[in-house]
């Protein structure tokens, strides 16, 4: 007798998470209309109109925040403009829709190139290479950049770019 609430209860809240999941759409399936607005941003793009593109990805990303190719989109557009921070991001974004999107580890790789996070390309690269068995230009394209490197520009900040020694601003102080 006193189980009987406890059972309804929890009868009702399998009733409503299962109805809830029933109600959701899968992740493959995007918007259409974020599709068609994600076309119109390739276009811009390819017409070097970049911020016409980068604000109808945006609406894109607002109608269905599930459109990963809007977000490599966005982050194409970032690293065209000389922003790998924020390219990292929108390639971070894509891949937690989709962890093996080949295209946006090997992107990612990139920007962290261009940001002189060397290491940590690699890494993408290894993911890349075991995602496509050593067949695809994305893997030899990433593994080309980190070859190359990261642009003079940002060796020249690492090395300029001194860390103080352990108790070096107190030697630094005048004393009041």
């Amino acid at each position: 007798m006193r189980l009987v609430p406890v059972a309804l209860a929890a009868m009702l809240g399998v009733a409503a998470i299962t109805t809830a999941v029933q109600g959701q759409k899968p992740d493959a399936q995007v918007d259409p209309r974020s599709l068609a607005l994600s076309d119109q941003a390739r276009a811009a793009r390819a017409s070097g109109n970049l911020e016409q593109a980068n604000d109808l990805l945006e609406s894109a990303l607002v109608v269905d925040p599930k459109n990963r190719r809007a977000f490599v989109d966005l982050a194409e557009i970032a690293k065209a403009q000389g922003l790998p921070g924020k390219a990292i991001r929108f390639y971070r974004e894509a891949l937690e829709l989709e962890p093996n999107d080949v295209a946006a580890l090997a992107g990612q790789g990139d920007a962290l190139v261009q940001k002189g996070a060397v290491i940590k390309a690699r890494e993408n690269l290894a993911k890349v290479k075991r995602l496509c068995g050593g067949n695809c230009p994305e893997e030899s394209r990433l593994a080309a950049l980190i070859e190359k490197g990261p642009p003079p520009a940002v060796l020249s900040a690492q090395a300029s770019a001194k860390v103080p020694a352990p108790g070096a601003e107190e030697q630094t102080r005048k004393p009041q």
